[in-house]
């Protein structure tokens, strides 16, 4: 009797417990718990364009013959493209990146990623993993440049852009198609736009904040209006670009000039006409405040103001203006110059 009791306990002390057992439906995975790398304290990181930024990854131990693989997932392909792998001794860059990643090092401990000279390109979703044969385990961290959401459209009218046409639109004004995550961002911080526009990942949205007849009725509610994907060589729509941070300034130059004029005065000051993309990186970090049309690169005419007033354009919200694409022959405007720094 003794023993039979004594062989009850230990079967129970062995089982799991009760609750492990009822909890957990079967055929649900565990989730695994990391055993060399620390789990980040903070998984965003961030930046702006033209600094540099550490993205966190250190080991509490050292397996042995390990290496660590740094990757970005692309949200236009969803692939992850190989960054740097490194044995803790030697290591090799890949990918455009290449140049401009290192290790930061600062220990044996330490696989920490350092990108130089952040891009516009190098925000998004990366991830450090522990390639250790059967243990491998990885932390996914998220690199975020402050910056601003601007839609665009070219001098033809609306909708002209499919998917390849509405990218390179953008990097043409200093700036990149614009994430979901970007849009959305700039939602909730009051763009409101009737026009739906392409962004990185493919897909076609617009941001509403008053819901109104010409953007989907007065019955839906605000938020951002999606297409869903659409085909990136038939379907046209405008685009939605993103910018970050200028290493340089932006200023203005008074007179009565034609496009053509404006660019050679730019040109005389050791600068270029400023792009889109740059006006409204200098409006959102430097300020720039200005009631005076002045022409740009794209040949639109428009003027940045963080300040309303009613004798700059009435409208209640700080913002980027536009007189559209008047005629390059237009001897009316003044003009916008960039100066690298």
């Amino acid at each position: 009797m003794h023993r039979l009791l004594l062989l009850s306990c230990l079967w129970l002390l062995a089982a799991p417990p009760m609750s492990s057992i009822f909890q957990r439906p079967t055929g649900t995975p565990v989730p695994l718990r990391l055993q060399y790398l620390l789990e980040p304290l903070h998984p965003t990181v961030h930046t702006q364009r033209g600094a540099t930024a550490t993205l966190p990854c250190v080991l509490r131990a050292l397996p042995h013959n390990y290496r660590v693989k740094w990757s970005k997932v692309e949200p236009a392909n969803y692939r992850e493209n190989i960054i740097i792998i490194t044995n803790g001794l030697y290591h090799k860059n890949y990918g455009p990146l290449s140049p401009r990643v290192r290790l930061r090092h600062s220990h044996r401990y330490d696989a920490s990623l350092t990108i130089t000279d952040v891009a516009l390109e190098d925000e998004g979703r990366y991830r450090c993993q522990l390639v250790n044969g059967l243990e491998d385990e990885s932390i996914s961290l998220t690199l975020h440049l402050e910056g601003v959401v601007f839609p665009y459209q070219p001098s033809n009218g609306r909708y002209k852009f499919n998917y390849h046409e509405a990218k390179q639109a953008c990097e043409q004004q200093d700036s990149r198609l614009a994430t979901y995550q970007q849009l959305y961002k700039a939602w909730t911080e009051g763009l409101d736009w009737c026009n739906a526009g392409w962004i990185l990942d493919g897909t076609v949205h617009y941001p509403i904040i008053n819901s109104r007849e010409p953007c989907g009725g007065r019955l839906l509610q605000p938020g951002v209006r999606t297409y869903g994907a659409r085909d990136k060589q038939k379907d046209r729509f405008d685009a939605f670009c993103f910018t970050s941070a200028l290493q340089g300034r932006v200023y203005f130059i008074r007179g009565h000039l034609n496009f053509k004029e404006a660019g050679q005065a730019c040109r005389n000051h050791g600068a270029a006409i400023a792009k889109v993309g740059q006006l409204y990186s200098a409006w959102k970090f430097s300020q720039l405040d200005r009631c005076d049309g002045g022409w740009l690169a794209d040949g639109s005419v428009r003027y940045p103001i963080t300040t309303p007033r009613e004798r700059c354009g009435g409208l209640p919200d700080p913002g980027v203006r536009s007189f559209g694409f008047p005629s390059k022959e237009m001897r009316t405007y003044g003009t916008y110059c960039f100066v690298e720094k």
